[in-house]
């Protein structure tokens, strides 16, 4: 048998052309190929749990453990924040304000002008 692989050799074509059908294909799944379907009322391989009726539930935190996560990430959060400076707050806050009277006064024109032609078209059809 040692002198069958002896003789046998490995050519530079077939070498690339394997290299080229492995670049094209998909790359695999991170965790290798999925797991294979099993039909109805057959168990997978290994036994299985028959349904999953019978697990016991993780243990979860209690409310107080919950409690200083929420607060210590919601910290750690805020640390990440890029607060304004202050004369950022006040370019806006003015450009705000002048944005809500422009339109203040443009709303009220309309309805005054609105309440005008329905007055004056209800006098000229003589009601």
């Amino acid at each position: 048998m040692a002198k069958r692989f002896d003789e046998v050799g490995v050519s530079e074509e077939e070498f690339e052309l394997q290299t080229e059908a492995a670049s094209t294909q998909a790359p695999e799944a991170p965790g290798g190929e999925p797991p294979k379907k099993t039909g109805r009322g057959t168990l997978p391989p290994g036994g299985g749990d028959r349904g999953g009726r019978h697990r016991s539930a993780p243990a979860t935190p209690g409310f107080g453990t919950r409690a200083m996560q929420f607060i210590r990430d919601t910290r750690a959060e805020m640390r990440r924040v890029s607060w304004p400076t202050l004369r950022e707050v006040q370019n806006t806050t003015v450009i705000t304000l002048v944005a809500v009277i422009f339109f203040a006064l443009y709303l009220f024109g309309v309805d005054r002008v609105w309440a005008y032609l329905i007055d004056h078209l209800r006098v000229w059809l003589g009601g």
